[in-house]
């Protein structure tokens, strides 16, 4: 089976949003290979140094550990890798509106 055709945005600078997992890791990897210039980035929502850690490990796609595997993939691949903190927005835009 043939991947998709991402031949028209060969050339283009592409953001990639990174979890850590592999659906996003084999996504920039096809946007890589089709010539674009890929950009990874994974946003912080949660701080969980906040409430206490992550000891049960129930959001592991917002841990530590996973923002090491998405660095790992993106140095792997050779294109940069950013982590951005969204945690404040996220709480204000989403968390407090829910709670409200």
């Amino acid at each position: 089976m043939a991947g998709p055709d991402l031949s028209a945005y060969a050339g283009s600078r592409v953001l990639v949003a990174m979890s850590g997992g592999v659906d996003s890791s084999v996504a920039a990897a096809l946007l890589s290979e089709a010539g674009c210039d890929v950009v990874a980035v994974t946003m912080k929502l949660w701080n969980y140094d906040e409430v206490g850690g992550n000891v049960h490990n129930e959001a592991r796609c917002c841990s530590a550990e996973a923002f090491d595997e998405a660095r790992m993939v993106a140095r792997k691949m050779d294109f940069p890798f950013y982590v951005i903190d969204l945690a404040e927005d996220f709480h204000r835009e989403v968390i407090d509106d829910f709670i409200a």
